[in-house]
């Protein structure tokens, strides 16, 4: 039995087991999760999205190979055997080619799935809920039709069994974008005619061996977040939801971002056996080095990084990843690098900011610091450190919380 069929069997048969799914292209915030799980050897499970890394590079300059090499090569550099990775695919469909006719995204589609299972993803989310430019409207028999073509291809590439992932029902990619004053929990009606509809379209294809091997449904439970509010998790709302779960299969929770640690517990007690986390990871690694910048000014060196003015500059002269996301006003300069959205996770490649953070790096290791400064601006970290690595370790301990909270929940 592969590790993910294993986590479900074992999750349906009611032990309070699940696996996090870590959902970065981060380098340093990659490496801080590595370092969870180095004394170890728990399975982890990465995820990259269709936008993010496809045939074409996404929006990483990454096709699914590479960015198997990228994510191993971390892990590696932080003494974790990459036979213990599993990668994933995320909303693998026509999404990034919306605004083409079907025929045409959908054969890009079939291409980067294709380029996923054969660089060796072995969780594979296929998600054709996206209506194309020639889609006047989108049934969902259509959705899963376009589904099962998707998981033809998989089948054909794939050299071992793959899990899939099916349904479509998910909080927005990132985070809303508006105040919202509910979320509408998925119906067991919704979700048991996903299941279905999906189950008959892959038997139509002579699909029925890879519809076995269907692992999970997406489904909204309730959670999700903007970049100024956090819908927390009601396990009595998602009830009917959770007695629906279809037999031998459990739910993955999308946008589990910034829920307690009791919440995703009780996810996990709900047959959530994969909760996607994203965002929280990155704005937890910004923490960190805002936190580090406060030390440098205290330390006072010749040749400042100027890093959140650097980031600000950079943020206002493209403004299209939080424009969207960022409410005007007053707090529009704060929201812009503090909100929830971490909006800012897409600049840190940005050349000049790139700089800028190297330069802080280098001030805070040259000027060795009290461990007393330390703890001021970090919140209490005050065990003895090695000024050479210093900024490694605030990072793997403001990220690391994040981590630990999902193991904790997980049972890891």
């Amino acid at each position: 039995m592969s590790v993910l069929a294993d986590i479900v069997a074992r999750n349906r048969a009611g032990e309070a087991v699940a696996i996090p799914s870590y959902c970065t292209a981060h380098p340093e915030t990659l490496a801080a999760i590595f370092g969870c799980y180095r004394d170890d050897d728990s399975p982890i499970l990465i995820e990259a999205t269709c936008n993010q890394v496809n045939q074409f590079g996404g929006y990483t300059g990454m096709t699914p190979a590479a960015f198997r090499r990228f994510v191993e090569d971390i892990a590696t550099a932080q003494g974790i055997d990459p036979a213990r990775l599993i990668l994933g695919g995320d909303h693998l469909g026509p999404n990034p080619w919306k605004n083409e006719p079907a025929g045409q995204a959908m054969d890009k589609a079939r291409a980067m799935v294709g380029a996923y299972v054969a660089a060796g993803y072995t969780k594979i989310h296929l998600d054709a809920s996206m209506r194309c430019a020639d889609d006047t409207t989108l049934d969902e028999t259509t959705m899963a039709a376009r589904a099962a073509d998707l998981c033809a291809v998989a089948e054909s590439v794939a050299t071992d069994p793959l899990h899939y992932i099916i349904g479509t029902e998910v909080p927005v990619p990132g985070g809303e974008t508006a105040l919202l004053d509910a979320l509408a929990v998925t119906t067991p009606a919704a979700a048991t005619l996903t299941y279905e509809l999906h189950r008959d379209a892959f038997a139509a294809r002579g699909l029925s061996d890879g519809f076995a091997r269907v692992i999970g449904l997406v489904v909204q439970p309730g959670v999700d977040f903007g970049n100024r509010q956090i819908f927390a998790y009601d396990p009595a709302k998602a009830a009917a939801l959770i007695a629906a779960v279809p037999a031998g299969r459990v739910y993955e929770a999308h946008s589990t971002d910034y829920q307690t640690e009791p919440a995703l517990t009780a996810l996990v007690q709900g047959h959530f056996a994969i909760l996607k986390v994203g965002p929280e990871l990155t704005f937890a690694f910004r923490q960190a080095v805002m936190a580090l910048e406060q030390l440098e000014h205290m330390l006072a060196p010749v040749q400042p990084s100027h890093l959140q003015a650097t980031l600000r500059q950079v943020m206002h002269d493209d403004p299209t990843q939080w424009r969207a996301y960022v409410a005007g006003g007053a707090r529009q300069q704060a929201m812009m690098i503090f909100g929830l959205s971490d909006r800012v996770r897409y600049y840190w490649p940005d050349p000049a900011v790139r700089a800028a953070l190297e330069r802080l790096f280098s001030n805070i290791r040259q000027a060795s610091p009290e461990p007393g400064l330390v703890a001021q601006v970090t919140g209490g970290l005050v065990q003895m450190h090695d000024p050479a690595h210093l900024p490694e370790q605030v990072i793997a301990r403001m990220v690391g919380a994040v981590v630990m909270k999902y193991r904790n929940a997980t049972g890891g």
